[in-house]
């Protein structure tokens, strides 16, 4: 998707070029990544309209390729704020919940909560995501066994 476009589809209250530009990068390393404007919905429950990278990010768990799908929220504020990321189990998946992610599929990397403007970037964000994940795997397949369910804890 060109940088143009995405920058089109954001609203006046980002910094517009700055955000698309981190975007479109994020996007020629995580190609399984869209970007879209979508509601958002916080812990208040109000809610806004926010940019988003939904889709896929490639992590490799014991020699395999898995593609975790995820969603990384990114606030007017970015890039002084950091953006909020979920891992989003399909229904065949059961999310793991562990150092690096809530019981609601929240990611809580020491990456985000370090998160410095000008040292940290979209890209860099879903790369130690992508590694974080191969090293502690955020979902499972659900199980159709006792046996399954007993190796997927």
């Amino acid at each position: 998707m060109p940088q143009d476009t995405i920058k089109k589809m954001l609203p006046k209250t980002y910094i517009r070029k700055h955000v698309a530009q981190e975007i479109n990068v994020a996007l020629t390393h995580f190609k399984n990544l869209v970007p879209m404007m979508d509601k958002y919905v916080y812990n208040d429950g109000t809610t806004k309209n926010l940019m988003s990278l939904t889709g896929t990010i490639p992590v490799t768990f014991n020699g395999k390729t898995y593609n975790i799908p995820i969603c990384v929220w990114i606030e007017e504020s970015y890039p002084q704020t950091a953006p909020i990321c979920y891992v989003r189990p399909t229904r065949e998946m059961i999310l793991v919940r562990g150092n690096y992610v809530s019981s609601n599929g929240e990611v809580m990397l020491p990456y985000l909560k370090e998160w410095k403007n000008g040292e940290c970037d979209l890209a860099s964000l879903l790369q130690v995501m992508a590694v974080t994940f191969g090293e502690f795997p955020p979902l499972c397949l659900q199980p159709y066994t006792e046996r399954e369910q007993a190796s997927c804890k």
